[in-house]
């Protein structure tokens, strides 16, 4: 894994690119993130960098939480993540620096992951784009019903990962977009 930023997600707008199409970004606050601490090979047995963002009172953290911030000689964050490193990267970061929006290059291909919207409880039309039964003709009360799930007497039962009704949303998702406003496109067309 990539050194990467902790950011916030805003809301969304739109850019009018040179030809006059519309193009819908979100915009995403990256602060900058404070580093509290690097990990080495020797001291902890692998690579990385601990970084924390966001403000909060002396007063909401716990003692362990702020000897740590203190050690680093940061200030506390509401949050802290991690980003695991490869050999030979990393090498110029220093415990109490910082990480900020500049590391990238307008035009650059990031890898932007973050948690989906919660839908809830979801039935097979709403979840899987499932068409659903006839409207009108033949039909009593199973409009929106998912139809077949199995087979008879053999298998007698219904197979693993069959599509059907049930939680949806607030998964981890990852995009590969380009870092600029001007090019916000799928990777595939940079």
């Amino acid at each position: 894994m990539t050194i990467g930023l902790v950011g916030r997600k805003c809301g969304m707008t739109r850019v009018f690119t040179d030809a006059g199409v519309t193009v819908p970004v979100t915009v995403v606050e990256a602060l900058p993130n404070r580093i509290s601490q690097v990990k080495t090979d020797k001291s902890d047995g692998y690579r990385a960098v601990q970084v924390t963002i966001g403000s909060r009172r002396p007063s909401r953290v716990t003692k362990a939480l702020a000897g740590h911030f203190a050690k680093a000689n940061v200030a506390a964050g509401h949050t802290s993540r991690e980003f695991r490193l490869n050999k030979g990267e990393g090498d110029a970061l220093a415990t109490g620096g910082e990480l900020k929006v500049e590391m990238f290059k307008a035009g650059q291909i990031v890898q932007v992951t973050g948690t989906t919207l919660g839908k809830g409880f979801a039935g097979t039309m709403k979840r899987h784009n499932f068409a659903g039964g006839m409207k009108s003709h033949g039909n009593s009360l199973s409009h929106r019903a998912p139809g077949s799930i199995g087979q008879r007497q053999t298998p007698g039962r219904v197979f693993k990962g069959k599509r059907m009704s049930g939680h949806m949303g607030v998964r981890n998702r990852t995009i590969k977009t380009c870092a600029s406003w001007k090019s916000m496109c799928p990777a595939t067309c940079c």
